[in-house]
């Protein structure tokens, strides 16, 4: 789970953007930018090549405070921009975006820092994709171990599988705290500043750091501050009986009984832990499918192995209009009402409450009323090369918002690749980002993955644009490797182009989906045909085999 984006439901679009790939079609702003001859990685054999550059001289020394002292006369001529630089690249928020993007600046030879108010890696590190993959490490082991059936059929006997509760909380916590250490050790290795307190932009390239008169100028400044948990009006959270993921991740209590608000990324992945460890869960979606992100065979597959055999039963086109914590001996009662008529539909009494409603942009208190730039829901807005764009819809020089914060497409790894596609521009290399590209998972067991188009968004594409729309299967049952792990429930779909083989979008559910994905989007990032991925060599017996059955299954001219 990216908590990022990626990791939302639909329950609440009208509100936050969402991680789905309808996300990835969000009308941008205009600029007034003269357009450049554009390198899309999707229509270029040579997308990562990069050229080489003539770099600028890289310091070493450490940030010193006398640098603050040089230019504290700058707080009374904020709207002017300085004539000599602290930092070549400044990048407000030390997630995996800010990560990415100052790793690469250093490689580029570029002096840099990150600002930091919280804690290094940002929500992905410390509250979402990392902890939860420890949680999700357990439900997986638990249902391995109290699957009966599956295990007698490998010949395996276990009994009375079991866990520790605190021990597994440990667990996600201690891989937290290791990847937070790896992260800060590798910016400090490579020479990366790290300032310490919230950046607020006082006006061109320079940024105030924490509540003291404290300046740090810089040529580029890239903005990536990420998400925070959205709560919708009329639920009240306490973080021990109605919570969000930022709670839930602590794994400080499993409830008998617990309703997720939300069935996309990351309430999929907590009904995943929670039933693994023994709840009962019922979800709430305020849209009349369960799992509206992904592309809806996948989502009815997976609903039909993910949810209907397990201790899972949902309400779906409903809001959930007042969520109230269990108190004086009292549970948690959740109002809902009919999603469309907004008539009272039921009350539900439970033990705890899960909100994962989505993700809203953490971007006050930034200073962009400094700069002329108004938000949109949150989200600061950007060109297709992630430049700020300005109330007046003009690029605001050397400024750039990367990841959630941009709302482009919220995945921990989609702020990383924007952060490294701003580098290549600031050191002279124009490059814009193909989102298309960009897979998503989601590690429920089995696992879901995707990149670019569902089947409806490719048909509405081609219905538009004048082209036929193809879409090729295999499943893993007849993948040798899945039946030795006795793992065959699962399928793979290629949406393409019959015309002229371009890969549309993939879709996996089954055992490794979200490994056995990147094939199909690197194939996508580098503009690779049918026509010519279906000759690769894939070792025998592997799973990667389901992808090569599912390109040569394909009719493509």
């Amino acid at each position: 789970m990216t908590l990022s984006p990626i990791s939302l439901s639909s329950s609440y679009t009208t509100t936050i953007s969402q991680p789905h790939h309808c996300s990835l079609f969000n009308t941008t702003t205009s600029t007034t930018a003269t357009s450049l001859n554009l390198k899309f990685c999707s229509l270029k054999p040579e997308p990562f090549a990069f050229t080489s550059l003539r770099h600028r001289s890289h310091h070493n020394h450490p940030f010193r405070r006398t640098h603050f002292n040089a230019i504290s006369s700058a707080l009374s001529n904020n709207g002017t921009a300085p004539k000599s630089f602290d930092y070549d690249l400044l990048i407000i928020g030390a997630g995996v975006g800010g990560h990415g993007a100052a790793l690469h600046a250093v490689e580029k030879g570029l002096k840099t820092a990150v600002v930091e108010g919280d804690v290094v890696g940002g929500t992905c590190v410390n509250r979402g994709c990392v902890p939860s993959k420890a949680l999700l490490a357990v439900s997986g082991r638990m249902r391995e171990l109290r699957n009966d059936h599956h295990l007698k059929s490998l010949g395996i006997q276990v009994s009375n599988a079991g866990y520790d509760r605190q021990a597994v909380a440990d667990h996600a916590n201690n891989l937290a705290s290791k990847i937070r250490g790896n992260l800060t050790n590798s910016m400090k290795a490579l020479g990366v500043d790290i300032l310490t307190g919230f950046g607020t932009i006082l006006g061109p390239q320079k940024v105030k750091i924490g509540s003291s008169n404290n300046i740090v100028t810089a040529k580029d400044i890239i903005i990536a501050t990420g998400s925070v948990p959205f709560v919708p009006k009329g639920i009240e959270v306490d973080g021990k009986t109605v919570f969000t993921s930022d709670h839930a991740l602590k794994l400080e209590t499993v409830p008998d009984w617990i309703a997720i608000v939300g069935s996309g990324y990351i309430g999929l992945e907590f009904s995943d832990v929670y039933t693994a460890l023994g709840s009962e869960v019922t979800f709430v979606e305020a849209l009349d499918q369960l799992m509206p992100g992904f592309d809806p065979e996948i989502s009815k597959l997976a609903q039909r192995v993910l949810i209907n055999p397990r201790n899972i039963d949902y309400h779906t086109g409903v809001f959930a209009s007042k969520i109230t914590p269990a108190r004086d001996g009292k549970p948690v009662l959740i109002e809902l009402i009919d999603a469309k008529t907004k008539e009272q539909k039921d009350t539900l009494e439970v033990d705890a409450a899960l909100i994962a409603t989505g993700r809203a942009p953490f971007t006050q208190g930034l200073g962009l009323e400094n700069i002329d730039v108004t938000t949109q829901r949150g989200f600061v807005p950007v060109d297709e090369r992630m430049r700020v764009i300005d109330a007046n819809g003009s690029l605001v020089p050397h400024l750039y918002c990367i990841g959630d914060a941009n709302g482009k497409m919220m995945l921990a790894h989609a702020a990383s690749t924007q952060g490294i596609s701003v580098v290549e521009q600031v050191t002279g290399r124009d490059h814009v980002l193909n989102h298309l590209s960009i897979p998503a998972a989601c590690f429920t067991h089995p696992e879901i993955s995707m990149v670019g188009l569902t089947e409806p968004q490719a048909r509405e594409k081609g219905e538009k644009e004048g082209f036929d729309v193809s879409v090729a299967k295999t499943s893993f049952k007849a993948n040798t490797k899945a039946l030795a792990e006795n793992e065959g429930e699962g399928l793979a779909k290629l949406i393409y182009r019959p015309d002229n083989g371009e890969i549309l979008g993939v879709h996996i559910f089954g055992l490794h989906a979200a490994d056995l994905i990147h094939e199909a989007s690197n194939a996508i990032a580098l503009g690779t045909r049918i026509q010519d991925i279906k000759f690769a060599v894939h070792a025998h017996p592997t799973l990667s085999e389901v992808l090569d059955e599912l390109f040569k299954s394909a009719k493509a001219g």
